[in-house]
């Protein structure tokens, strides 16, 4: 197996320039570090990563543990992690969780062991507050990503899902809908409770009765199904708002389900929305999250964590945008 003295000795210099120009120490001219990259090349030879992290006390590795990777949002967070991370020359280990706190605790555990620099978390629904303990006694620093917790001693990256939700239903309450459904889903995800937040926001800045919304939550798509079917087919709502992508598709059926159309029948607006929305018809209004940005934040807040590891926890709230479609007979809205 080669080693750095046969580099050296190939390309004719001396063993610290080989290191210089493997780690990035110290500016070489551009001649000799094509010599050494040329001699690397010739003589196979591979860098002992694990020596030189052992060396450094640095993997150039950080882990990321999701809760649900096959959801758009979160694919797109990925994306923007693996990106950011690409560009700091730093290796991504990823981890579904799949919405299981079992499974993300062995995840994180896993990671751990690996002696990754850091973790960045988008924690499950039923994550538990022993992983949290655990974290905070860990050396690698820990970022939270779009689930966010107040009083938490860790940096979080997320969206300001309270106020684009309280502007969404200024937008429809301003189109005259008095009557709103909200379709919420599962309040232990911290997103979708800041968004049920923003909702009720919204119902007490038009003055409007909290009796006459219906806010329909649980854990289970089926049952949140038949009860948006209820609701539409029991009481004349003209307005429904699904507080994520799932919920949109489970809304949706349910429209089929009680004969409705939107928008002649009811304005339907998401959160996240659906890949290629143009595509869809009608298309619908959506609240998009800057997901692939929150992905990029998160690494930037990692890496400034490990340059500051004494510095005050910090939570930065990306905005989000609201594109109305046909769903509310509305157009590009940003504000």
């Amino acid at each position: 197996m080669a080693t750095m003295v046969d580099v050296a000795k190939r390309a004719g210099v001396s063993i610290s320039t080989v290191s210089h120009v493997l780690n990035g120490t110290r500016n070489v001219e551009p001649v000799t570090r094509r010599r050494v990259e040329r001699a690397i090349a010739e003589t196979g030879y591979r860098q002992d990563t694990l020596a030189r992290a052992m060396r450094r006390s640095r993997t150039d590795s950080i882990g990321l543990v999701v809760s649900d990777a096959g959801e758009p949002a979160f694919a797109e967070m990925v994306h923007g992690v693996e990106q950011a991370s690409a560009e700091r020359g730093l290796t991504l280990l990823l981890a579904n969780a799949a919405e299981d706190a079992e499974r993300e605790q062995r995840a994180v555990r896993t990671l751990l062991e690996r002696r990754i620099d850091g973790l960045i978390l988008a924690r499950a629904a039923n994550s538990t507050s022993e992983l949290v303990s655990s974290l905070a006694q860990e050396k690698a620093p820990v970022i939270l990503l779009d689930r966010l917790f107040q009083d938490l001693p860790f940096d979080q990256v997320g969206a300001d899902n309270r106020e684009s939700m309280r502007r969404l239903v200024r937008h429809l309450t301003r189109q005259g809908h008095s009557r709103l459904i909200a379709v919420v889903g599962d309040t232990r995800v911290p997103t979708l409770s800041e968004r049920l937040d923003g909702f009720l926001d919204g119902i007490r800045d038009a003055s409007l009765s909290p009796e006459d919304q219906v806010v329909l939550t649980g854990e289970d798509d089926q049952q949140l199904r038949e009860d948006l079917l209820g609701a539409l087919r029991s009481r004349p709502s003209t307005a429904v708002v699904a507080c994520s992508t799932p919920l949109a598709a489970v809304s949706l059926r349910a429209f089929e389900d009680a004969g409705l159309v939107t928008p002649a029948d009811v304005a339907f607006a998401a959160f996240d929305g659906f890949a290629y929305p143009d595509l869809m018809h009608p298309r619908v209004s959506t609240v998009h999250q800057p997901a692939f940005d929150m992905g990029v934040a998160a690494v930037q807040q990692l890496a400034e964590r490990l340059d500051a590891p004494k510095a005050s926890p910090r939570i930065v709230r990306l905005r989000q945008t609201l594109e109305l479609r046909d769903t509310t007979e509305g157009y590009l809205f940003a504000q």
